[in-house]
């Protein structure tokens, strides 16, 4: 009888992010912010005060940056998508070598996905603006009303979508959200250094594995480092 423990199962199914992950969003998010803010008497923060806006859930954003309640924060939200919906979401850029990583992670019987809190009506826009629909089988993103705009219930709903074990899943982002709603639903984790996240943030999170640039992603692949346990 060997008494070798059993081989972990491989990866087989990548979650993606976007916002900080695939793509740099800040232009778009930030103005629409701003724009979101004016209707409001307060001071309206730079572009690079806001940045901390960027991957975590616009409702509490909100209220943070107004002091106000889920009434007002629904408020600022609607006037955020006036111009985001239009605008905002194309004020956006693709990440140097996303393009490239893609194709390398989907290795034959690999299948991507994108995961996103931002809703999806937005998320596959922005998807088919790149032309990056074929690198994915899916976009899951939140609804307009909030229904999973957390990581965790919308990783726990991926996961019932795509009927995948999660000892055989990735999420790969830039924020801690990624990380600790992939950690909820036994989702192994990269977390990437080139978005909007620290580094300190990311390893505090319990980030399985670091990554710099999107071309270091696919060794993490390569290396088997990120089998699960």
């Amino acid at each position: 009888m060997s008494l070798l423990p059993p081989k972990s199962p491989a990866v087989d199914t990548v979650f993606f992010d976007l916002d900080g992950t695939l793509t740099d969003p800040k232009i778009g998010i930030t103005r629409s912010i701003q724009y979101a803010l004016a209707k409001f008497d307060v001071p309206i923060p730079t572009p690079d005060e806001l940045t901390w806006c960027i991957g975590p859930p616009l409702h509490a954003n909100f209220k943070a940056l107004l002091g106000c309640g889920d009434s007002d924060a629904d408020r600022a939200i609607a006037f955020y998508r006036e111009r985001f919906g239009d605008i905002g979401l194309f004020e956006n850029a693709l990440y140097a070598g996303v393009e490239e990583t893609l194709t390398e992670v989907a290795a034959p019987g690999r299948r991507l996905f994108v995961a996103t809190s931002k809703p999806h009506v937005y998320a596959d826009r922005i998807i088919d603006h790149f032309g990056l629909r074929r690198h994915f089988e899916r976009v899951f993103g939140s609804e307009l009303d909030g229904t999973r705009v957390h990581k965790t219930e919308l990783l726990r709903y991926a996961l019932d979508e795509t009927s995948t074990e999660s000892s055989r899943a990735i999420m790969i982002g830039d924020r801690q959200h990624d990380i600790i709603g992939a950690a909820n639903n036994g989702i192994g984790t990269i977390g990437v250094l080139y978005g909007y996240g620290s580094r300190a943030e990311l390893v505090e999170a319990g980030a399985g594995q670091l990554c710099a640039t999107p071309g270091d992603i696919p060794g993490c692949f390569d290396s088997g480092a990120i089998r699960q346990d």
